[in-house]
């Protein structure tokens, strides 16, 4: 078989197109064309030699595989920009923590030089750039007081120390503190006498009492006073900051509770707000007593859903129950029911008439119930039978503005009874913090359902 045979013969070439090779001695070109998966055939321009040569085959690429290729350089490239961009903030914020720790070893390196006697004999001072919060410990140990300072400052805080209550007292007259950390056994004044002398002073201060094991029955005695919570030495410095930072949210959540949420009329030039401490009110439409809405439509049919001050209040709703389509209601009558953990509140028809459409999209996913625009957590609609009767014990506009005040007023005096009976768990050394949120919660519910709803079922 002549050479140019026998190579052509070995390619074995599988695609179902041309290809070209080049003699290197003669410099000619030939193509190759693939007839089929076995059989080529070949368009010499000259005659070769019947001599040894090398053959190099140039594939020419099909759009299909370019496509590929491009395709593929892109997701590489996306990934890569994904990598280097988590790889950059980590970097950035890593590089941030650490300038911030160093400034705030600077303070307190600068604020133990600094002499604060003439406030406090024993205080000692470390202020740090935007606090997280800023507290006041007082503990006859030194010891103790250089531990919190180097723990508490890096973490974020600013602290006066001193090394006795009478000290603390003076304090907290001249300057406004978050927190009040008080060990228990102390000459003089112990942690109980300071308890009581701050939240009879000072009752927006939260305070913190530190305490052993063998004392932790007076520790909990101080929660009796108005104590927050009790931490119990000796603590790890990771113990002390998630300890801290759980306090600060607590404290945080309680002043977002005190503060007295606002109403606002929703009109097509203003945006409902999202605030939990903001109840939204549209203007237009109807609110009845039992804080269900009545929006009549063109057609005079009327959609009825439950109010912003119902849906912030439950917040989580975990499921819907809607009346049966045709059904006939009379107003005062159970129209739907909400649930939620293992509570089931009936809700009453605002006004009587024939359910003639439901909104089915609520039982599937009663999650949305509340994050979604008020025209939207509509429950159904009524044809209303009595309507011109029924309306005048709806409010609308500013009257409904003025009522929402009202009620507003009505039910922070019912939080602030159910907070007094229901005592941070006071009562078990092992107090389980979320266990006693989740019962003074439940207690809030059944008030509110009882004076703002229906009677709930359970």
């Amino acid at each position: 078989m002549p050479p140019i045979a026998a190579a052509i013969s070995s390619l074995n070439w599988p695609y179902k197109h041309d290809a070209r090779f080049k003699h290197p001695a003669k410099c000619l070109n030939a193509n190759i064309h693939a007839a089929s998966s076995h059989v080529y055939t070949l368009d010499l321009p000259t005659q070769l030699p019947e001599d040894s040569f090398s053959l190099t085959v140039h594939e020419k690429p099909s759009i299909f595989g370019r496509h590929k290729m491009v395709l593929l350089i892109v997701v590489v490239t996306v990934i890569v920009f994904i990598i280097v961009d988590f790889a950059l903030r980590v970097f950035l914020q890593t590089r941030h923590e650490l300038k911030l720790r160093k400034q705030r070893e600077e303070a307190l390196d600068i604020g133990l030089k600094l002499d604060f006697s003439d406030e406090a004999t024993t205080l000692k001072r470390v202020e740090v750039k935007e606090p997280k919060a800023r507290i006041l410990a007082v503990d006859d140990e030194a010891i103790v007081l250089d531990s919190f300072r180097k723990i508490l400052v890096v973490a974020g805080y600013s602290i006066d120390t001193v090394e006795k209550g009478k000290e603390a007292l003076g304090l907290i007259r001249k300057h406004d503190y978050d927190f009040v950390f008080t060990d228990l056994k102390m000459p003089e004044m112990d942690g109980l006498e300071v308890t009581k002398a701050v939240k009879h002073l000072r009752p927006d201060i939260d305070v913190i009492v530190i305490t052993g094991y063998a004392s932790i029955e007076t520790a909990v005695e101080t929660m009796k006073y108005g104590a927050m919570d009790y931490v119990q030495k000796p603590f790890t410095e990771d113990e002390l900051i998630d300890f801290f930072n759980k306090c600060l949210i607590k404290r945080k959540d309680r002043i977002e509770r005190q503060m007295k949420p606002t109403v606002r009329l929703i009109t097509p030039s203003t945006k409902e707000s999202g605030s939990q401490r903001e109840f939204n009110v549209p203007a237009g439409i109807f609110i009845s007593p039992n804080h269900t809405w009545v929006n009549i439509e063109m057609n005079g049919t009327a959609r009825v859903g439950i109010d912003d001050f119902v849906r912030k209040t439950i917040t989580t709703i975990d499921g819907i129950e809607l009346p049966k389509p045709n059904a006939k209601i009379k107003k005062g009558e159970s129209l739907f029911s909400i649930k939620h953990d293992s509570h089931i509140i009936n809700i009453s028809s605002p006004i009587s008439g024939k359910v003639t459409l439901l909104n089915t999209e609520h039982v599937e996913h009663p999650e949305w119930i509340a994050s979604k625009p008020f025209e939207l957590s509509w429950m159904c609609c009524v044809d209303p039978s009595n309507l011109s009767e029924e309306l005048h014990s709806l409010r609308i506009g500013l009257d409904s503005i003025n009522w929402y005040k009202e009620e507003i007023d009505k039910y922070n005096e019912i939080v602030r009874g159910v907070e007094k009976q229901c005592p941070q768990s006071a009562s078990s050394p092992k107090r389980d913090d979320r266990a006693a949120k989740e019962n003074t919660d439940k207690k809030i519910l059944e008030a509110f359902t009882k004076t703002f709803l229906a009677t709930p079922t359970y």
